[in-house]
């Protein structure tokens, strides 16, 4: 791998579209994507939350690393580091351990509803970051998901947010931060080697968080544990981002967003199927209500 010439103009990307593939590419990244959390509550089993953090990192960056080698993709201009430091901090860092905190106390189907307001909060903070005027319609839709998400929250909470709620709230934020600088770097890198590349700027610190991690907290091999580390790693952190930056750039974002709404229903149906949750009525109408206000969102200016 060698360093890119900083004072190269970067180039549009140019994809040869095909509807039927991007869908399906993108149809397995929202798949993968539903599994995520049953699997890092799979990982819970055996992993305390810092360990199974750090170790799915490590692992996917493993991966990365392997398919950036392969590929002799030279490294990144020197302009687009610090964007890939925010797309680090957000999706390979703070979301995944965030998530994984909260999901020590609450449920799966819990966290599925919450994390369900990411493409409106994505969607927020793209506006601010871009400068782009959303229509009244579009902050109405968002800000009345917003308020579905915490009254529900609220409501399962007893009447007050818990922490794991406060964990979740926060994963939505540094989640959104690193889709945003991870759409924008999009334009000139390939989605897979954004992600591939935040992955490898982290290993340092996630070999030496997987170090401490084991020292200290417990660890219990079993079946699901070793399971869900994998998916989390090899399924969700890497794979699923590929096949869905993919399958994004050959049908847009907006038709692919169309197919995230399902991501939350998805999560609950695993929850009940894999870990045996019992869903009560708030969740799935919470869900449903959130993705009405989603769907609002990508047909307005």
């Amino acid at each position: 791998m060698t360093a890119q010439n900083s004072a190269t103009l970067p180039k549009p990307i140019a994809v040869k579209s095909s509807v039927g593939r991007g869908t399906a590419l993108a149809s397995l990244g929202v798949l993968a994507f539903s599994l995520t959390f049953p699997a890092t509550a799979w990982g819970l089993e055996s992993f305390g939350p810092w360990s199974l953090v750090a170790l799915r990192s490590v692992l996917a960056a493993v991966i990365a690393g392997a398919f950036l080698l392969a590929r002799r993709v030279p490294l990144p201009a020197r302009e687009h580091w610090a964007g890939l430091a925010v797309v680090a901090a957000g999706v390979v860092v703070g979301f995944p351990l965030l998530t994984t905190l909260a999901l020590t106390t609450s449920t799966t189907s819990h966290a599925a509803v919450v994390v369900g307001l990411l493409p409106l909060t994505t969607a927020a903070l793209s506006a601010l970051r871009t400068g782009s005027r959303p229509s009244r319609t579009f902050w109405a839709a968002a800000v009345a998901g917003a308020a579905v998400v915490l009254g529900f929250t609220v409501a399962q909470s007893g009447g007050s947010l818990s922490a794991g709620d406060a964990y979740l709230f926060a994963a939505l934020l540094v989640c959104a931060a690193g889709y945003t600088e991870g759409g924008r770097l999009a334009r000139t890198l390939p989605g897979w080697q954004v992600i591939g590349w935040a992955l490898v700027l982290c290993l340092p610190l996630t070999l030496a968080g997987s170090a401490l991690g084991l020292a200290y907290e417990p660890v219990r091999l079993g079946a699901h544990g070793l399971a869900g580390l994998v998916w989390a790693a090899a399924g969700s952190t890497f794979l699923g981002l590929y096949v869905w930056y993919r399958g994004m750039a050959e049908i847009g974002a907006p038709r692919a967003s169309q197919l995230q709404l399902a991501q939350p229903l998805l999560t609950l149906v695993w929850s009940v199927a894999l870990l045996g949750e019992h869903l009560t009525p708030a969740a799935p109408a919470a869900a449903c209500a959130v993705l009405v206000c989603i769907a609002v969102t990508q047909r307005v200016k």
